[in-house]
């Protein structure tokens, strides 16, 4: 009996260690502009299991109660590296909206990134060859507001109080792809200067 006993215990415990969790990354694009790679690897450890069911159809609602209180519970038993609710909050948001939003329009998200990199390729460059990921990035707006409206122009429709500015609607996608495609160029750029 002893023998099947250790046997069993020996299998569990190698397919265990054979298995692993693959989490759900929390995607670059949908970073608050304050946060950290240490705050969002926080947050990720914490709702990177809720952000893996979303992709399976979770809700956001659902996905946003069980995030909360993983995030609350986590911030009370002071497990989250010194970084706070709302830190931690705003990017597990970001990230379910995201990815509930990937799971309805995955072929949208596809066609959008394509269109996306096609408007700004040359500013994709730009930051590979080191520019200022910020200036590139209003560029980049810029180019995809007056996709929607060639008359859009910062300097006149963007002047004086935000809620008074006049801007193009456009789907938030056609956005977060243009920080995505940014945000990857600027960590090739990053990468590239650290091997040099």
């Amino acid at each position: 009996m002893n023998n099947v006993l250790k046997s069993i215990t020996i299998l569990t415990l190698t397919l265990s260690v054979m298995t692993t969790a693959y989490a759900a990354e929390i995607p670059i694009e949908s970073y608050p502009e304050n946060a950290t790679e240490e705050s969002a690897a926080v947050a990720e450890n914490l709702i990177g299991g809720i952000l893996d069911e979303v992709q399976n159809g979770l809700g956001y609602q659902p996905a946003w109660c069980k995030a909360h209180n993983a995030i609350y519970n986590a911030v009370l038993a002071k497990q989250t590296n010194g970084y706070g609710y709302a830190d931690l909050a705003a990017l597990s948001r970001n990230a379910i909206l995201q990815y509930r939003d990937m799971y309805l329009r995955p072929d949208y998200y596809a066609e959008k990134e394509n269109e996306v990199r096609a408007l700004i390729a040359d500013l994709i460059i730009e930051v590979e060859n080191g520019a200022d990921y910020e200036t590139v990035k209003e560029k980049a707006y810029t180019r995809i507001y007056q996709s929607a409206n060639p008359s859009y122009n910062p300097e006149v429709d963007k002047v004086g109080d935000f809620c008074y500015w006049d801007i193009p609607p456009i789907d938030r996608v056609l956005l977060t792809q243009a920080r995505k495609l940014l945000k990857n160029a600027k960590s090739r750029a990053e990468q590239m200067s650290v091997t040099q």
